[in-house]
């Protein structure tokens, strides 16, 4: 036998991570008395405990306090009570503060690495040498952030009081991502642990003891969906920042509507592991392993669809079985083991369930030959082929072991197969031909996308999702705003708007040749579906004219329309910035019309509306000028790759603008939507429409492609809510009464489109702080694409 042959008979021996310290801290803690509110610890006022269980062996762990309502409401009350003085203190007070806690957490890092995978399952070398450092990073990334908060992020302050409800895939980095920025933007926190998983959560309550964080700043809470329930219904709480399944982020996003609270939800996924002919074949077998038996394959953005080109396909599947062959399952203290257990028998019991009903819908189901311990929620690696783009392998989020298979033969149909779920949270493109890789990328609908790699995060790169994967972003630049609000101009709360009846009824017509406006669809002039119309008043009760009362069919080929106009997104920003200067210029040249319509509508002196017109005029300069100018950013992590956060449009954008400055608050809202790249399906002023209809000939002189933007007059209220049900609408920009914002709000859920409301408040739109980044980053989503460089 030669040397190469005697390696590779080489069995590794049995390398176990030691416990005992560990054990002893287990050992030490009264669990009864496990929820740290206030800076103290204290049992839950009910006395409940719940117990946790080791997942290698199914042993007990520790019985830990069940917080309640009363339990939330004292955390809240704690977080509420230290948040003035700590959101005053400078910047360089909270930095300091989360430095420490971050030094304080390198310290114990053994430590925190064995009870994570004691507690969770996950082998020793990812809780080492992935979760642990990476939660140490992000409080000493943002303690940067934190003395940078006031130059870096002007016309800002803290959101308040945040709840955060953690899942137990990652319970010590998902904390990590929440608190760290909360507490460098000045907020104050109540955490929820997810109940499988709390030890981890518990030990950082110690460190923030020991390093002296103030009394209240950090407050987490133990249970299960009874105080997850609680903290997202608390009156006391600012901003809720969820991560889980993307049925609880619905839920929340309902119960939370109309509540005033900010919210940040990143989701399931089924993210895309695509390798092209012309990929190092053995490199994307490594990457996929990393891609979806990492933590067992419990990761949000797991590589759980294996996208492969036809020409590879049979190469490649066979070097996944003989890899998958090789995979160690066993304890998640050994350090040579690739698969731990799942993290609890109700994981696995699903797992199960989902492999076998997979297997019913025609794929073929394979496991490699190696034996599991013989207590403890394993799963073995599981391979599915034959996968149809409808299976439920294909379509649901396992969280687990198990990876989809499915062909393509062009680029084209990779992206189409990519795209094909209702998730969007992170894809991996494997390819050899960089151009090819980077023309793949923008077009996956995902919030991350890894060129040749896989799962790499870092606190200075944005994370999150597009579509039911959630909105908002942790980490990096964007994840400072989510803990973060703009100080806007909102004014007088807006009265709910009187109902409207079709014409005649509405009054007394004047007399002259009929001008009735008509809808503006898809570039052209059209009647409403229901031939209705609705006469539109001057101040003093004079018809001046009519408006088409457009209805949900009005809105379908609205949003129709839109879709169509992808050559408005395709556009570059230069080509953008030309068109909108030009629809300035447009309206600037009918200034004087406009000035007279504005006054006889609204019954504002002429000085006034002119004014507003030149505001107008001014504001799609503004935009028009950004069109090619708010552009993302390139990040430096400390790997051999660099992030490009690019900006791109969030698809199409529904708008609702209010009946004060009927103009002026039009172009504040579909402006930055069209510079950004956005087509948009407008809803102006109820009361004043016809501002709004004067436009039609200034857009199509002003070259908008046919559908980039879309005007439908009508109810407001009733309008907003139609948009809101429509799952082809990707966003929403309102300002109304208070319960149509409630409304749109929970309508949204069908497929969590990102909404922003004004919360039943007017704005003061000629403010200089109602134009800006502020409503430039709503109209953008952020996507992260890492790209390794080096050999």
């Amino acid at each position: 036998m030669n040397i190469l042959e005697k390696f590779n008979a080489m069995n590794y021996g049995p390398a176990p991570e030691a416990r005992s310290e560990a054990d002893a801290w287990l050992a030490g803690r009264d669990f009864s008395k496990a929820l740290y509110i206030g800076g103290e610890w204290k049992a839950a006022a009910s006395g409940k405990t719940f117990e946790v269980h080791e997942p290698s062996s199914t042993k007990l762990l520790a019985k830990v306090s069940d917080a309640g309502a009363a339990d939330i409401d004292a955390a809240v009350a704690a977080a509420a009570k230290a948040l003035p003085k700590w959101s005053a203190q400078s910047g360089y007070s909270r930095a300091k503060i989360l430095y420490a806690i971050g030094r304080a957490m390198q310290r114990h890092q053994r430590l925190f690495a064995v009870l994570e995978s004691i507690d969770n399952g996950k082998p020793i070398r990812e809780s080492r040498d992935i979760d642990v450092p990476l939660a140490i990073r992000h409080f000493i990334h943002h303690a940067g952030w934190a003395q940078a908060l006031d130059k870096e992020f002007p016309d800002h302050k803290p959101v308040g009081v945040v709840g955060q409800v953690i899942p137990w895939n990652f319970p010590l980095l998902m904390l990590a991502w929440k608190i760290a920025p909360a507490l460098a933007a000045g907020c104050t926190v109540v955490l929820k642990p997810a109940e499988f998983t709390p030890l981890t959560a518990i030990l950082f309550a110690q460190i923030c003891d020991s390093v002296g964080a103030p009394k209240g700043v950090v407050n987490i809470v133990h249970g299960g969906p009874e105080a997850g329930a609680a903290i997202v219904d608390h009156p006391g709480v600012q901003k809720i920042a969820f991560t889980g399944s993307s049925e609880v982020g619905k839920i929340i996003r309902k119960a939370t509507a109309g509540s005033g609270k900010k919210l940040s939800l990143e989701l399931g996924g089924k993210s895309a592991f695509i390798v092209f002919e012309d990929a190092d074949l053995d490199s994307a077998v490594e990457g996929m392993v990393d891609g979806i038996w990492f933590n067992q394959g419990q990761v949000c953005c797991a590589g759980s669809r294996l996208l492969v080109q036809e020409g590879i396909a049979d190469a490649l599947i066979a070097k996944v079985k003989a890899r998958m062959a090789k995979l160690v399952v066993g304890s998640p203290l050994d350090k040579n083991t690739d698969i731990g257990p799942l993290v609890d028998k109700v994981q696995l019991e699903r797992v199960r369930g989902l492999v076998e009903a997979g297997a019913r819908d025609g794929a073929e189901c394979w496991q490699p030959d190696c034996p599991l311990p013989d207590t403890g929620w394993y799963h073995l690696p599981t391979l599915a082929t034959r996968v149809s783009p409808a299976n439920i392998l294909a379509q649901e989020e396992v969280f687990g072991p198990v990876l989809a298979t499915m062909t393509f033969r062009t680029n084209e149909e990779a992206v189409e197969l990519a795209n094909n779920t209702r998730y969007g949270l992170a894809a991996s493109v494997w390819s050899e031909n960089l151009n090819v890789a980077l023309h793949v990328a923008p077009q996956l609908k995902a919030g991350v996308v890894w060129i040749n790699g896989t799962n790499m995060f870092d606190a200075a790169c944005g994370f999150g999702g597009y579509r039911e994967s959630g909105f908002g972003r942790e980490g990096g630049r964007e994840g400072m705003f989510e803990y973060l609000v703009a100080l806007l101009p909102y004014g007088a709360a807006i009265k709910p708007a009187a109902d409207i009846a079709p014409s005649p009824e509405a009054g007394e017509a004047s007399p002259g040749i009929d001008r009735t406006a008509k809808l503006f669809i898809g570039g052209k002039q059209v009647r409403p579906d229901g031939n209705y119309s609705i006469a539109v008043q001057d101040r003093k009760g004079k018809v001046l004219g009519e408006v088409g009362l457009g209805s949900r069919k009005d809105i379908r080929d609205a949003v129709s329309a839109a879709r169509g106009a992808k050559a408005w997104a395709e556009a570059t920003g230069f080509n953008r910035s030309q068109v909108l200067y030009y629809f300035a210029e447009n309206l600037s040249a009918r200034a004087d019309e406009f000035a007279m319509r504005l006054s006889a509508l609204t019954g504002v002196s002429p000085k006034a509306a002119r004014e507003e017109v030149e505001q107008s005029v001014e504001r799609l300069f503004y935009y028009a000028g950004m069109a090619d100018k708010f552009e993302g950013r390139v990040h430096q992590p400390p790997a051999r790759a660099v992030t490009l956060a690019l900006h791109e449009p969030v698809g199409i954008i529904g708008v609702v603008a209010q009946d004060e400055q009927p103009l002026l608050g039009f172009i504040s809202l579909v402006a930055p939507a069209l510079a950004m790249g956005n087509a948009v399906v407008a809803v102006p002023s109820q009361k004043h429409p016809l501002i709004a209809t004067d436009l039609y000939q200034v857009i199509e002189y002003s070259d908008l492609p046919a559908g980039a933007i879309n005007i439908v007059t009508g109810r407001s209220t009733e309008l907003a809510g139609v948009l809101a049900k429509h799952d082809d609408v990707d966003g929403l920009l309102i300002v109304a009464d208070a319960d149509t914002c409630r409304k749109a709000e929970a309508e949204s859920i069908g497929n969590l489109k990102r909404v922003w409301t004004s919360g039943g408040k007017a704005l003061d739109w000629s403010s200089d702080l109602a134009a800006g980044e502020a409503f430039l980053r709503r109209a953008v989503e952020v996507k992260n694409v890492w790209v390794p460089y080096g050999d």
